[in-house]
């Protein structure tokens, strides 16, 4: 698959492959298609907030989805709802990873106010289409981690929303950030977003800024080796570079990633947590999901206690499915540049 599920082995095999073009009903012209990388910013179009006239969308499956107006109720995965709130595009409901058990905001929720938005599903599997309904929903948006598929909407009800609105699919995997940042801007700017105000300008010039500087760091320490990390109580996984979004673009930008054996499916090896010290790597990025369990709670695990890195106090988040606006992925690449700036050679 395209990116590691870690806790569950639902969540990190069970993907949600919708499969060639989705009936998506009468409101919706379904054109099948490829992944997704022919379909460029030329196929955003849509009517701008003021505008009246039909609406419509070519998402990263090939498929187009339309509307007699710009959509208005709004019910995205939650890191696209946020991406989207990046640019002044609010929704009314979302899906995926939003709240935590003690009701704070999950990470995937960015600056989204929970409070004020529907929340239809919490969990992988998880969606309500009884509440969905409710919202009277103009159009669907949320990530393909997998050709044709649709992130965190269920198999077993995925026709019975398709028929309720329009849906968008946006790549979130076999792409870059800067491509992914830019589709997701490219359907803000068909829902109406200014995307020439100061808040955006602003926040790509910081995105560049940062990226600059990963660029230079990685220049400069080319002896540093990162490792992609993520923990299970019962398995560690180290993901390949290329295959995500997020290390894909580190990767172009001259980061040194340790290179995994992977499984059959080309993404993560899998290690016991007796043998997590196979590899060896100055920094240890680590998923920072929900799903996931967190550094902090791997203190009882010898073997990761001793691990090179991790006695250096070199272990930093993984920001591992990012929201994809120029605000919240220039924070991304600075961090990572500033651990390369400081890391000392341990390995």
């Amino acid at each position: 698959m395209p990116e590691i599920r870690t806790a569950h082995p639902v969540g990190r095999r069970g993907l949600l492959a919708a499969g060639g073009a989705l009936g998506l009903g009468a409101a919706l012209a379904a054109c099948g298609g490829g992944s997704g990388s022919g379909a460029k910013s030329d196929a955003s179009g849509g009517a701008a907030s003021g505008k009246t006239g039909p609406w419509s969308f070519k998402d990263d499956r090939g498929v187009v989805a339309k509307a007699d107006s710009t959509p208005r109720n709004i019910v995205a995965f939650v890191g696209t709802a946020a991406a989207l709130h990046d640019y002044g595009i609010e929704v009314k409901g979302v899906f995926g990873p939003t709240k935590k058990k003690n009701g704070s905001p999950d990470v995937q929720a960015g600056d989204l106010d929970i409070s004020k938005v529907t929340i239809i599903g919490n969990v992988y599997g998880e969606f309500n289409v009884e509440k969905y309904a409710a919202l009277n929903p103009d159009l669907l948006a949320t990530e393909q981690w997998q050709k044709g598929s649709l992130w965190y909407v269920p198999d077993k009800s995925k026709s019975q929303i398709a028929k309720l609105a329009p849906v968008v699919a946006l790549e979130a995997s076999q792409t870059t950030i800067p491509k992914a940042i830019q589709r997701h801007e490219d359907l803000a700017g068909s829902l109406g977003a200014d995307l020439k105000s100061k808040k955006v300008t602003d926040a790509k010039a910081r995105f560049q800024k940062a990226a600059a500087r990963l660029r230079a760091a990685a220049k400069a320490r080319p002896e540093i080796t990162v490792l992609i990390g993520s923990a299970s109580q019962d398995l560690f996984y180290v993901s390949l570079a290329k295959m995500s979004a997020d290390t894909a673009y580190f990767q172009q930008l001259g980061v040194k990633f340790v290179t995994p054996k992977v499984d059959s499916q080309g993404y993560f090896e899998d290690l016991s947590w007796e043998n997590v010290g196979k590899y060896r790597a100055d920094i240890i990025m680590m998923d920072n999901r929900s799903s996931a369990l967190q550094p902090s709670a791997l203190t009882s695990k010898p073997t990761w206690q001793q691990l090179p890195a991790v006695k250096a106090g070199q272990v930093i988040p993984r920001v591992t499915e990012p929201i994809y606006s120029y605000d919240k992925c220039a924070p991304i690449l600075d961090d990572l540049a500033q651990a390369i700036e400081k890391a000392k050679k341990v390995h």
